[in-house]
């Protein structure tokens, strides 16, 4: 049997660790609901600037891309990382641009490999290359943007004199 100590200590480690995944799994779950509805307008406005709207193949993805980007921003800014320290909106959305398109090279880089040095042609064995480098994307953003893009909230400092036992006049 444990000492009432230990018992409460352990109650506390277990209540914080299931803190830890309610927060990790709220962040994730809105993470996946942002990324498919950007995804879902990249696709919409790509299709309605290229076929209803008479723009160019290029200009369509590179304003289709833009838009659905800014949009995954803002869903990851104020809702996916809400509870995340503020860094300023400048700061967040050059980081939140270079973790993308460091994912979109990296992507780029392993349909390359298997298309070229490994000399594959088949669609099914390009598009199974397509799926890997958007899952490793993937990946890499939601860490990315946790750990660099919006980090974690500073931890609440205690009083200096709490783990002593003696407070300052300030502080009690």
């Amino acid at each position: 049997m444990l000492a009432p100590g230990r018992r409460r200590r352990r109650g506390a480690l277990l209540q914080r660790l299931r803190g830890t995944w309610r927060v990790l799994l709220r962040e994730l779950s809105a993470f996946g609901v942002v990324g498919g509805v950007s995804f879902v307008l990249d696709l919409a406005l790509f299709q309605y600037l290229y076929a209803h709207a008479g723009a160019g193949a290029v200009v369509a993805k590179l304003v289709s891309t833009t838009v659905s980007t800014s949009v995954a921003f803002a869903g990851h800014r104020w809702w996916s990382f809400a509870g995340r320290a503020r860094t300023g909106l400048r700061r967040e959305y050059l980081a939140f641009a270079v973790v993308n398109a460091v994912t979109l090279l990296l992507g780029l880089a392993i349909v390359y490999v298997v298309r070229h040095p490994l000399g594959q042609e088949s669609a099914l064995v390009l598009q199974a290359a397509n799926v890997v480098s958007i899952a490793v994307g993937t990946v890499i953003r939601f860490v990315s943007y946790r750990t660099w893009v919006f980090p974690a909230a500073p931890a609440p400092r205690a009083p200096a004199g709490l783990a002593t036992g003696r407070l300052s006049p300030a502080d009690r």
